[in-house]
């Protein structure tokens, strides 16, 4: 391909971010979107689903951690660990650096992107595809949250697109209601709910949906700068509020026990708290 090619985002009609493209790697059609892994000359290499940008090797650590070791380790005892969607490998990875977690549970509907993870992109999952504590099903998320045993997952992750197309039904009633019931009693769930500066929509309605089900529900920010348009929300909905809470010590103290305190290069114990405190743009669109 030719380096005077361009790669423009379409996630907003009227905004957006592009890539000058060093070399096309992949170009497929899947039963369920457009996928596409260009190198970068800025970004490393980068996944594109449906003409969305969904990861970049420079900074997919941040959103990686922030989505994985938050809820980990406000839970503090999470040993089973449900993964909904992130078919590059990336939130497998960090949940698999926690040495408490005895089964991560992965499931991607979408082979292609975990295939193309795999060849273009290794470095996001690492060795995590091999992990003995690991279980990676190419199915469909909701049929799996549906027919989950109670109480067998102690924390959910939800790795998803927008909700349009294939991540549309994991921002439903019956999914939040599913993931209550397969959690644990202190259990929690959290999912990425788009840039409020663009997608304010999207994080009040899913927040919404899960208070039908959860009694605690709030969001924490991540600064990725990939996800244009300013902080990038997570979703929290948990069984019990004190989850969200947790002093920096302690927090501290459970990521040296996991294993996973001096590892990141985003999360520290004072953002994981940070995080949690939300400028009022974004908290206004959360229910009290």
């Amino acid at each position: 391909m030719p380096t005077d090619t361009w790669v423009n985002e379409t996630l907003y009609p009227e905004w957006g971010q592009r890539f000058l493209v060093k070399r096309e790697l992949a170009r497929v059609k899947s039963d369920f979107q457009d996928i596409m892994v260009f190198e970068s000359f800025t970004h490393g290499r980068v996944m594109v689903l449906d003409g969305v940008i969904q990861i970049t090797e420079m900074d997919e650590f941040a959103y990686q951690e922030m989505i994985a070791h938050v809820p980990l380790l406000a839970h503090g005892d999470a040993k089973r660990v449900l993964i909904i969607g992130a078919g590059d490998g990336g939130v497998l990875k960090r949940v698999l650096q926690h040495r408490t977690v005895e089964k991560a549970v992965m499931v991607e509907i979408d082979g292609e992107v975990i295939r193309l993870a795999k060849e273009f992109m290794p470095g996001i999952a690492g060795d995590a595809w091999t992990d003995p504590r690991a279980t990676v099903i190419v199915g469909d998320g909701i049929d799996y949250v549906r027919q989950a045993e109670a109480g067998s997952f102690d924390v959910v992750i939800v790795d998803s697109t927008d909700p349009i197309g294939v991540g549309e039904v994991l921002f439903t009633d019956e999914f939040y209601a599913n993931a209550a019931r397969l959690l644990s009693d202190r259990g929690l769930i959290v999912n990425q709910c788009g840039v409020p500066a663009m997608q304010a929509d999207e994080l009040r309605e899913t927040a919404l949906r899960r208070a039908r089900s959860f009694p605690d529900n709030w969001a924490y920010v991540a600064a990725v700068p990939t996800y244009v348009g300013g902080f990038m929300t997570l979703g929290w909905a948990a069984k019990d509020a004190s989850l969200r809470q947790v002093p920096v010590e302690e927090i501290r103290r459970r990521a040296d026990v996991a294993g996973v305190l001096d590892t990141t290069r985003y999360w520290t114990p004072e953002i994981h708290v940070g995080a949690f405190n939300l400028p009022p743009y974004i908290s206004m669109h959360l229910p009290r």
